[in-house]
């Protein structure tokens, strides 16, 4: 999850108060009106006096953000890399399960086989019958480290609410979510501190 604010907007001069929500690659306006920017598509990103004003799509909008302006628009010009996301980072042991290409990691010491004492597991789960696997990876985990579950968004086949109940059930315990992909979402498990 991104930022948020109540705030005064405008959108090609037209003034509105509006909750705007800052995420990892768009800016959503909820309220009249509502739209998405994506990053990708905001041109001349600038904080001045506490508003954040930009163009896409030969419009413009302006948000009055106070001092949250600048941090704003430094994450829509340099939004975070899907590596910074996970908070994957050089070093680490990491294993990859699934179909699940490894070069998003790049140069990281990646196995495409389980590993004990990994840093970092990634689970492909694209069937609900994939989850079972949690509680075997569970072994292989550091103590401090992280099992990441990335499956298909909005299919029946598996659910987020599945995909909670089988962490839980392998004695994990969900810390984050994080948009994978346009098609993925990535759910992140630790060991509680307590079983550690």
């Amino acid at each position: 999850m991104g930022n948020e604010a109540i705030c005064r907007i405008e959108i090609d001069g037209a003034a509105a108060d509006a909750k705007v929500l800052l995420e990892t690659e768009e800016l959503i306006v909820r309220g009249r009106p509502a739209l998405k920017v994506p990053f990708k598509d905001a041109k001349n990103v600038v904080a001045k006096n506490g508003v954040l004003a930009l163009h896409w799509n030969d419009r413009s909008l302006r948000i009055h953000l106070g001092r949250d302006a600048e941090k704003w628009a430094e994450k829509i010009r340099n939004p975070k890399s899907v590596i910074e996301k996970l908070g994957v980072k050089a070093g680490q042991k990491i294993s990859i399960i699934g179909p699940l290409d490894p070069a998003f990691l790049g140069e990281l010491d990646v196995s495409t086989r389980v590993r004990k004492g990994s840093d970092v597991i990634f689970l492909a789960a694209n069937h609900r019958d994939d989850l079972q696997r949690l509680a075997k990876l569970r072994e292989s985990l550091m103590p401090a480290g992280a099992i990441w579950v990335i499956r298909p968004k909005g299919i029946a086949d598996i659910t987020e609410s599945e995909v909670m109940a089988a962490g839980k059930a392998a004695g994990l315990v969900d810390v984050k979510v994080v948009r994978f992909s346009e098609t993925h979402t990535a759910e992140k498990f630790v060991i509680p501190v307590t079983k550690r």
